[in-house]
């Protein structure tokens, strides 16, 4: 047997264009419209979350899919969570203050020079 030759061309797949992340793990961020803060922990390039919780922001706020999105170790005056958000609605934390997260001990080393230190276990 031989291979069936093809005059097709072949399949060509094009990444979609991926903003410049502005943060990096361990930096700690704050919400732009939205009374919290806290540390970056994942980075998406474009956003990649479900479709029902892109839908689930009112539309005259929701943010553009084509940019980065973080994961956020998250606090508020009330609770501590994980967030997902987008580029363009994250500012530096001008504070520098640690976060109160359960689960910073798990992922970073301690805070230095206003910023998380990473563990090693955590980095790509």
């Amino acid at each position: 047997m031989t291979p069936e030759s093809s005059s097709e061309a072949p399949v060509t797949v094009t990444a979609p264009l991926i903003g410049r992340a502005r943060f990096a793990p361990g930096d700690i961020v704050r919400h732009r419209m939205f009374d919290f803060r806290g540390v970056v922990f994942d980075i998406d390039p474009v956003f990649a979350n479900s479709d029902e919780w892109y839908e689930a922001i009112p539309e005259e706020i929701r943010p553009a899919k084509e940019q980065p999105y973080y994961h956020l170790l998250a606090e508020n005056g009330d609770s501590s969570y994980i967030a997902y958000v987008s580029q363009q609605n994250l500012v530096a934390d001008g504070d520098g203050g640690p976060i109160d997260h359960p689960q910073i001990e798990a992922m970073f080393d301690g805070l230095d020079h206003g910023r998380y230190r990473v563990r090693a276990i955590h980095r790509h």
